[in-house]
């Protein structure tokens, strides 16, 4: 299946409870680091997350975006819950965490639905939409409130959800989202087109995208693939008129994986190659650099912090040639500044 790149293993999911509510600052950009994906033996918090944090700040990042899940049992369900993957207090520990070290934090929730993706989600009828945004709405006021009482600088309503932007639901959501939390809101499209199509824009601060367009079968294809893509993004931008960050860039250190970026290492079974990753990174924070998209997270990077290196074949780039890439780039760009 396509877009199964967020996950290694997922562990059983359930309800959890909420938090109570404060402020926080509304900020903007920019936005460098990479989106942490937390591991069992990691959990936000501990030790192991710290120094896995602490090696990201050390590449020049200043912010990351921390992946929570709901979750639901089949693209047409109705019924959708805050997973208990990663307990509330641990979520919690995580956003202090990261703060205390000087990254912003975006919470940023994915919907998990098995052996398939959030793109997929599109429950049948308006009654059961309307059960789906209950349970969806639930959810993210709690880590609205989560985000706003632990000073969270940035929180994602909702990460490439395209089968039901274009309710309207999402409006009224979104307002009272907006009564919780009070800083930087955003919602993370799809790289095939959906920022264009996404109609609430008008109540968000930032847009932000996720970019795993397709780079062609041959890597002399990268570069012409890379241009034309960063030059759709200029005029996305500019059709928006807001500023669009790239919420998650990647692919992984395999042969090929520059063919089909999204692709999960259970999708394909291939020998590892991190110059394919640190070479498409590269090209890809170039264009965005020359373009004027300063915002940008790399997908991913896991909180066990001894994880990666030249023989994995998943997206981290950590212990990976693609670590000195962001390194080099944040540096230069940190210069410029």
């Amino acid at each position: 299946m396509m877009f199964r790149r967020h996950f290694l293993a997922m562990p059983l999911l359930a309800p959890l409870l909420g938090c109570s509510p404060a402020g926080a600052a509304r900020q903007h950009g920019p936005w460098r680091g990479a989106n942490l994906t937390r591991t069992p033996e990691a959990p936000l918090g501990s030790d192991a997350c710290g120094r896995s944090l602490a090696a990201l700040k050390a590449l020049g990042a200043d912010a990351v975006a921390l992946v929570c899940f709901f979750w639901q049992a089949t693209p047409k369900s109705a019924d959708i819950t805050l997973g208990s993957d990663i307990p509330m207090e641990e979520l919690r520990a995580g956003i202090r965490q990261a703060r205390k070290l000087g990254l912003k934090v975006l919470l940023k929730p994915h919907v998990w639905v098995p052996q398939t993706w959030a793109g997929a989600v599109d429950p049948t009828g308006d009654g059961a939409w309307e059960r789906w945004f209950a349970g969806y709405g639930t959810g993210l006021e709690t880590l609205a409130q989560l985000a706003a009482a632990e000073g969270a600088e940035g929180f994602a309503i909702g990460t490439e959800l395209r089968g039901t932007t274009h309710r309207p639901e999402w409006r009224e959501m979104i307002a009272r989202v907006r009564q919780t939390y009070q800083g930087l809101l955003t919602y993370v499209a799809h790289w095939d087109g959906e920022v264009t199509r996404v109609p609430f824009w008008d109540l968000l601060d930032v847009a932000a995208v996720s970019l795993y367009s397709p780079l062609g079968e041959n890597m002399a294809d990268i570069s012409t693939a890379v241009t034309g893509s960063a030059d759709e993004l200029v005029k996305w931008r500019d059709r928006i008129g807001k500023p669009l960050w790239i919420a998650e860039l990647g692919l992984r250190s395999a042969n090929g994986a520059q063919a089909k970026p999204w692709e999960s290492a259970e999708e394909r079974e291939t020998q590892p190659n991190e110059l394919v990753q640190a070479e498409v990174l590269a090209q890809w924070l170039a264009a965005l650099d020359q373009r004027g998209f300063q915002d940008v997270l790399i997908w991913r990077w896991f909180s066990t912090p001894d994880i990666g290196g030249p023989k994995d074949t998943d997206f981290t780039i950590q212990g990976k040639r693609a670590a000195t890439v962001l390194h080099d780039w944040l540096s230069s760009s940190n210069k410029t500044r």
